[in-house]
């Protein structure tokens, strides 16, 4: 079970789920952005199973702006300056726990939690070892009033990518995978993907049974846990189970 603690961000108290070593290392670790349900059994589960493979893995709240309200109502007003805040305050508390090697630091994320890993990777730029995205949608739109979009801004990447996504998706469709990965190979980023026939958005979501895809899943899994330990190493023997 994921542990809770707060990080300050510009005097707020952004709360995050953590899971990991809590001491020894230095070991790599993992920042997990949240899908649009926010901090929900499914989140709470790939923190575990991170945490389980020897990363320090931690889920900010980047809805911790908009309390009282539900994950519905919180995503409405989402906006990239405060995500960009809020993930750069996250990294920071990473660099300073003693028992992680903030030379192995890597952003991953689901849904909106794709988008956001790539924003975040982009302007946090050498901070960042790598990326997982998981059918991330709204590449082509910014969050707030103007600014570029995660598209315009993925020439500040310094980092290998790793991307998931479902041949099915509309958001994002197979013509904008293509388009993603036309601009990291113009930008020279490397990056990795696996498509996935008959299944859509979400499809790694347990807790969304209309979406969820087991084959695709599993695999996928296995695919990041891989990834991650020959970009960061591990300490421990993942759990690849999905």
């Amino acid at each position: 079970m994921p542990r809770t603690i707060r990080i300050d961000v510009g005097g707020d108290a952004m709360t995050a789920c953590v899971a990991g070593p809590e001491t020894g290392g230095p070991h790599p670790a993992v920042l997990l952005c949240f899908h649009r349900g926010g901090i929900d059994a499914f989140t709470e589960d790939r923190i575990d199973r991170l945490g389980d493979a020897g990363y320090v893995a931690v889920a900010p709240d980047l809805y911790h702006r908009r309390k009282g309200e539900s994950a519905d109502e919180a995503v409405r007003h989402r906006k990239d300056d405060d995500v960009i805040a809020d993930l750069r305050a996250t990294v920071g508390w990473l660099r300073a726990q003693s028992q992680v090697d903030e030379s192995r630091i890597a952003v991953m994320g689901h849904c909106m939690g794709g988008r956001v890993s790539l924003l975040g990777a982009s302007v946090l730029g050498d901070a960042v070892a790598g990326v997982v995205t998981y059918y991330g949608g709204g590449m082509f739109t910014a969050w707030g009033e103007g600014g570029p979009t995660v598209f315009e801004r993925l020439a500040g990447l310094r980092c290998p990518v790793l991307g998931f996504y479902g041949n099915d998706d509309t958001n994002p469709a197979p013509e904008h995978v293509d388009r993603i990965a036309a601009e990291f190979a113009r930008i020279g980023v490397a990056f990795e993907a696996h498509r996935y026939d008959g299944a859509g958005h979400a499809f790694q979501n347990f807790d969304n049974p209309d979406k969820y895809r087991p084959g695709p899943a599993a695999e996928s899994w296995q695919r990041t846990l891989d990834w991650l330990a020959e970009r960061l190493g591990r300490t421990a023997a993942p759990t690849a189970q999905a």
